[in-house]
Order: structure tokens, then sequence, then C-alpha cells
């Protein structure tokens, strides 16, 4: 075996959603995030195409995120419809974490790859900052509120027009126990085709 695969299995398997609220105040240093990076370049990537981009917010760059969040909020949700906590969220979760990663697609300009495979491979890269965020016992949150997919939003990252934003990925220390998960087993979601 080339590899350690009862680690790799309790790897895959102890990967959790661990919101901001729930970091701690350790700060997680620039190189850490870049090595999150070096792996994430690693996806599978059709025609190797290599579409992720990652706009990395630190420091006051959190700040200036949160606030085109809250922003955002407003202008994009019906006053009838706000809800405090979810806007408040806008600015603390930012602020919560040590860096927060704007998980981009550049799309190919001669468009050979379908979108949805340039998607697939971003969403391959994600899975792998998530991986190496919990080998280093980093909490990861994937976070996609609905105005990340605007034009407002490409235009805040500087993004191209055919160019998408799939998400923002949150990144601290957890400030308390790893979370336990579960799972339904394989026979509830797999059909074994034979004949």
């Amino acid at each position: 075996m080339k590899y350690n695969l009862s680690e790799v299995n309790a790897l895959i398997k102890d990967r959790r959603t661990i919101y901001p609220e729930f970091f701690s105040d350790r700060k997680v240093h620039k190189e850490q995030v870049e090595l999150l990076l070096n792996n994430a370049i690693w996806a599978p990537s059709h025609g190797l195409t290599q579409p992720w981009r990652y706009k990395v917010f630190m420091e006051e760059g959190k700040d200036r995120l949160g606030l085109f969040m809250r922003e955002m909020y407003l202008k994009t949700v019906p006053e009838e419809k706000q809800k405090s906590i979810k806007l408040n969220r806008m600015t603390d979760r930012p602020a919560r974490a040590s860096a927060v990663i704007a998980i981009c697609m550049e799309r190919q300009k001669d468009e050979i790859i379908p979108e949805i495979e340039e998607i697939e491979a971003v969403a391959c890269s994600v899975q792998n900052i998530h991986l190496t965020c919990t080998a280093y016992g980093l909490g990861g949150f994937w976070s996609t509120p609905k105005f990340i997919y605007t034009a407002d939003m490409n235009e805040f990252l500087g993004l191209g027009e055919k160019d998408k934003c799939l998400g923002l990925f949150y990144v601290g220390y957890p400030g308390g126990d790893w979370p336990k998960g579960q799972r339904k087993p394989i026979e509830y979601v797999t059909e074994w085709l034979e004949k």
C-alpha cells in the first residue's frame, strides 16, 4: 500500500463544518493558508484548465469583506424578510475567522470544457482545502449566501463577466471539541449494476 489507508480514511471521516461562531481567538498564519491553497490546486480538472482562483481576505481585508456582505444582504433581501441575526453574521463571521477565502472559477476563454465541469473542479479543490484544514486541526466552513452569484460580487472580487464566485471559505482554530458526525451507510445511496 502506498499510503496508510487507515489514516486517510480517518482524515476523510473526521472532516467537519465548523462555523466561525465556534472559532477561538487563536490566529491561523498566512503560511498555513498558503499550504491549504497549495493542496487545493492539486484537484482534478478536465483538460487541465485549472479554473480555480482564490481571493484571500485577512486582517483589515476581512473588515472590507464584512461591510460589503452587509451591504449586499440589505440590497438583495427584501426588507420584510431581513433578519437581524443573518445581517449580523455578514460582519461577525469574517471578523471571527483568521482568513476568508473567496472560492472562484475563472471561465475558460474558448469555453471548450463545459462550465459545470469547471465548477466541479473548483468544488474538488475546496474538498482539498477542507481535508487539509482537518489534518491541521483547523476549522473550515464553506458558505454560499445567495448574493455571491451576482454581478456585484464579481465586481467586488475583480472577476470577469463569465467567472463565478462559488462561495466563501472561513478558516480558524476551533474553540471547543471537534464535532462528531455521521452518514447513511452506502447501502442507502448505492446501486450495484453487475449485469
